[in-house]
């Protein structure tokens, strides 16, 4: 798959848009004590809670996803299901809420999509909280399927920003782990990945932009702690049959868009299919919002990606 750049006007981020990914900016230390009401369903689109936890496992303010519906009456595994892993430098400062209206839009488009909240940094996560809580989320898709039969989940796509891209590529990898790894032996693994603005190459990354939540996340440098990112770095965790889609915005000062050309090139050297939009004029955040002349462009990606025939991913 040759590059693909798409051409866009420039757009910086809004007061509206996630918070950013900075390493200048500090996790808040105020865990909420409940999670935030169910978002209300529009015509067309039906939502609820699912808690993906067991209550004593679970963090009830944190361990929570929302499940958008195409209303109405469908046949068993007709619909296919994406999951959603936020970003926010696996920090609490940002949450699930901020993609509801990319949810929307894509349950509008006849698909399920189970937006993930997790534990962070500042709410109870940390090493290895964060990863157990993204790994259990996903483990928990062939229960929820089982309550929810119009689901298809032979084919799952999961889609991450920022911080949550490299979750999501972990989660697409993860079966390759030892099995005293965290996150190892999946119950569910997806068949294909979207990255936006994902700090993939996270070796790169602790030294270009990107230090002190990486640090905080893994608890110290690679050479401090080289298991934990040889555990979860999406680069050193390649899987050649796991078709990955990237978007980076070119003018994304948060995480170095190197991230990405750095991870689509080891997984093209690997064998494996890595397909990589690098968008003129978007910073980190603004291409996840509908004010980005690129959103759009973005959406129908990911809805032909979640309907494609896997074999037709791989050779692409």
């Amino acid at each position: 798959m040759a590059l693909v750049v798409i051409g866009t006007a420039g757009c910086s981020a809004g007061s509206d848009e996630p918070a950013p990914q900075s390493s200048s900016v500090s996790a808040t230390t105020h865990a909420p004590t409940a999670a935030p009401p169910v978002p209300q369903s529009s015509d067309g689109i039906d939502i609820e809670r699912i808690e993906y936890l067991g209550p004593a496992d679970a963090d009830p303010a944190e361990n929570w996803a929302n499940l958008y519906l195409p209303a109405g009456d469908h046949e068993d595994g007709s619909v296919p299901l994406v999951t959603i892993v936020h970003g926010g430098g696996w920090e609490s400062r940002a949450g699930a809420e901020q993609f509801d209206e990319m949810a929307r839009d894509l349950a509008g488009r006849g698909l399920a999509v189970y937006n993930v909240e997790y534990r962070r940094v500042g709410t109870g996560g940390g090493w290895p909280t964060t990863f157990h809580d993204v790994a259990r989320a996903l483990d928990h898709v062939p229960t929820m399927a089982e309550t929810h039969p119009q689901l298809s989940i032979d084919d799952e796509l999961v889609i991450g920003h920022s911080a949550g891209a490299q979750l999501a590529v972990w989660v697409g990898t993860r079966h390759r782990l030892e099995d005293d790894e965290v996150g190892s032996r999946p119950a569910f693994v997806p068949s294909r990945v979207v990255s936006i603005s994902g700090p993939l190459d996270m070796r790169y990354a602790v030294n270009h932009g990107n230090g002190r939540v990486i640090k905080q996340i893994l608890g110290g440098t690679p050479e401090q702690v080289p298991g934990r990112y040889a555990s979860v770095d999406p680069i050193q965790n390649l899987d050649p049959q796991l078709p990955v889609i990237l978007f980076h915005g070119l003018a994304d000062d948060d995480v170095n868009p190197d991230n990405s050309r750095h991870y689509t090139a080891a997984v093209r050297a690997a064998g494996g299919t890595a397909e990589l939009h690098l968008v003129d004029g978007e910073t980190h955040t603004s291409l996840v919002h509908r004010q980005s002349p690129a959103y759009q462009q973005i959406i129908e990606r990911l809805t032909a990606v979640a309907r494609a025939e896997l074999e037709k991913l791989r050779d692409e």
